[in-house]
């Protein structure tokens, strides 16, 4: 018998349609590899066996259970938190990300796809609806912040459908929702730099840029740069890599 865990905030989705929904949503394009993050009951899994596929799951309970119901081999199942996995433990280097991600850690979660994206052509993943919105906002809206600039930054997103509550085990007290991630060519900036600029920009989101950017106020022509007399849920996602390059000169 499977217990729930709450130190993993386990929700399962019980809804055959909305999995095969989710998976056929993945494109292949550039890639052939499945990586699947928190399976679970495995009912995403099922309809990933046609391709090459690695679990990460956590829950040791989880992995027995995966183990015993799909043929697959005991190396595609890794018994790791994902946020300390590195996919060059395995020589990955193009792959996909899918997953019913755990409510509590599916920023984090994201942040770990940023860190390693040069490997991650593309990620379909269920969040938390709020979340979901966030990924997604454009600037001018409040749900527009940290999450939408970075995610933005290297990946087209997309949010193609809501998910109600009653379609998982047990059932959540929030409304879920799938979103696409589809790698963006740009890569023509400092990474760190932008990931400073923006979190500081952010942490002081009512300040216009030249208040909460004084860290930068050094950088020669600093009052020259573009943009800073606008706040950060002002500048858009081009913006604010433009702003990185100015700072970086």
């Amino acid at each position: 018998m499977l217990f729930l865990k709450k130190k993993f905030d386990q929700y399962f989705l019980k809804d055959q349609n909305i999995a095969k929904k989710i998976v056929n949503y993945l494109s292949f394009e550039n890639y052939n590899t499945v990586v699947e993050v928190g399976p679970g009951l495995g009912v995403l899994t099922q309809y990933l066996l046609t391709h090459h596929i690695f679990l990460i799951e956590i829950d040791k309970e989880l992995i027995s259970f995966l183990k015993k119901i799909f043929p697959i081999s005991k190396n595609q199942i890794i018994h790791r938190d994902f946020l300390k996995w590195n996919p060059e433990e395995i020589d990955l280097q193009n792959f996909a990300i899918i997953g019913n991600f755990p409510y509590n850690i599916s920023s984090q979660i994201l942040f770990h796809i940023l860190r390693y994206n040069q490997y991650i052509p593309e990620c379909i993943g269920m969040f938390q609806k709020e979340v979901a919105k966030r990924i997604t906002s454009h600037h001018g809206k409040k749900t527009y912040g940290i999450l939408s600039v970075l995610v933005q930054t290297f990946y087209d997103v997309k949010y193609l459908f809501t998910v109600r509550e009653k379609v998982f085990f047990p059932i959540p007290n929030v409304q879920s929702a799938v979103i696409s991630l589809k790698r963006k060519n740009e890569n023509n900036f400092n990474k760190n730099m932008l990931f400073q600029c923006v979190k500081i920009a952010f942490n002081q989101r009512r300040k216009k840029l030249k208040n909460s950017l004084q860290l930068f106020k050094h950088i020669p022509n600093f009052q020259k740069i573009p943009f800073l007399n606008k706040r950060a849920e002002e500048l858009s996602v081009k913006e604010f890599l433009q702003l990185t390059k100015e700072i970086e000169i």
